[in-house]
């Protein structure tokens, strides 16, 4: 509970908050985690917090940050775990509508691809975007990121792609800057409008290549300049799959995003695998991710780069499959790993990144910690904010979560439950936890 701190020592460094006490402290300091690193959590027994001004001002000890910081208010955290809040890298946050009548049509045994090329699964959601308003998409897109702030999220990527056209794709992004602004987590925007071949172009995927790489990049460009100046550019993204956009299309697409200046993201391998791995580590991208498919020797390719392998498992979870992400073979060639809920509509609507750890260790085979670092140092170098979020380390951003248990190994040995008492970002409460947490 929060309470006013002594006011007597005077002699101590001033902080707005000190969480004290807690069972264990996991900072993830250290920087993205490789093959056989990953799972180094920085665990501190009887830990303590610090912050100042939205930022990690302290960590250590309980004992010697009570000698030296003094705080405005605290927070007892007897028992618990504090850890950084999870990072996101890779979801579908704002669309509009539902696919539960597809659901119930892959349990009767159709395919996610048949689906779609009947024109269902994302041209579903297309339909329903488009059709509503800015309104309409922030709030429910907002409903959700309070869903995820509550199960102890603080940094969420969001990509467009339901729109597949300039004006729905641009108000897709506007409002993913308005949801940003508006908190109360951070979102990163990814720009997606090679998702799928929208009706308009069927059977004319290059018409739509050249649409995108001659007119919407350019356009983007330019609007963000004189409209958000002050932020990073977008990542860009491309479903480089089988009934989507093919290598060479990929390739025209993401080169000309580079050219122009934007990071990159892609979609790999979740079906089948067209050679995506080695174009996005040649390109530089940021991240790959999906790579249920991806050959041993492209693993290899993307273990010796700086490319973040993202593992989605509530993906072939949501399609009933039984074949994930290798993830084991990413980091014994000693690879970056990272996880995400892949957040969408037709396939993994999943707000809670406690269940993407729980299914990780279970279907990728990952240990607790792995999966928590994966999660948190890890997946903030997939959407390039390793330095501002991700651990809990002196000047980096307040984004921390207090769990109701008192060993993190229970964020993979149960599930179905939010183990979540309080998030906390850049220092403050995220919405509906003050009356739970802080009393």
């Amino acid at each position: 509970m929060l309470h006013p701190a002594d006011p007597l020592r005077f002699d101590a460094v001033e902080a707005d908050l000190l969480i004290h006490s807690a069972t264990q402290v996991l900072t993830l300091a250290g920087g993205p985690q490789r093959g056989s690193r990953l799972g180094e959590l920085g665990l501190i027994e009887q830990g303590a917090v610090a912050v100042r001004g939205g930022r990690i001002a302290a960590v250590g000890p309980t004992e010697e940050l009570r000698r030296r910081v003094r705080p405005r208010q605290e927070i007892d955290a007897t028992g618990q775990v504090v850890l950084p809040g999870f990072v996101d890298p890779h979801t579908h946050l704002v669309w509009a509508g539902d696919r539960a009548r597809e659901f119930e049509q892959r349990l009767q045994g159709r395919t996610y691809m048949e689906i779609l090329e009947a024109g269902g699964g994302i041209l579903s959601t297309v339909r329903q975007t488009r059709a509503a308003s800015s309104q309409e998409l922030v709030g429910s897109a907002r409903r959700r990121l309070l869903r995820m702030g509550a199960h102890g999220t603080t940094t969420v990527e969001a990509k467009t792609g339901y729109g597949l056209a300039w004006e729905p794709e641009l108000r897709m992004l506007q409002v993913m800057l308005e949801l940003d602004e508006r908190g109360p987590l951070a979102v990163v925007p990814t720009f997606l409008p090679a998702h799928a071949v929208p009706p308009e172009y069927a059977r004319q995927a290059e018409r739509y290549v050249g649409v995108i790489t001659q007119e919407m990049l350019p356009a983007l460009r330019a609007w963000w300049g004189e409209h958000a100046s002050g932020r990073p550019l977008p990542f860009v993204d491309v479903f480089c799959e089988r009934g989507a956009f093919d290598l060479a299309q990929t390739r025209a697409i993401l080169t000309t995003a580079a050219e122009l200046g934007f990071p990159l993201k892609v979609h790999v391998d979740e079906f089948a695998s067209l050679g995506g791995v080695p174009l996005a580590v040649e390109l530089g991208a940021v991240s790959v991710d999906h790579l249920v498919h991806t050959p041993a020797d492209h693993l290899r390719q993307l273990a010796a780069s700086s490319t973040v392998g993202v593992a989605l498992p509530c993906t072939p979870f949501g399609l009933g499959e039984s074949d994930y992400m290798p993830a084991r073979d990413l980091l014994e060639a000693d690879g970056l790993l990272a996880l995400a809920s892949d957040l969408n509509p037709g396939t993994a609507w999943c707000e809670s990144m406690q269940f993407v750890i729980a299914l990780a260790c279970r279907s990728m085979r990952l240990t607790p910690a792995e999966a928590i670092a994966a999660c948190t140092i890890n997946a903030a170098a997939a959407v390039g904010r390793a330095d501002q979020v991700g651990s809990l380390e002196v000047g980096k951003a307040a984004d921390l979560i207090l769990l109701e248990v008192d060993d993190y190994r229970h964020l993979a040995y149960r599930f179905g439950t939010n183990l979540v008492t309080c998030t906390l970002r850049s220092g403050s409460p995220v919405e509906g936890w003050e009356a739970r947490a802080l009393g």
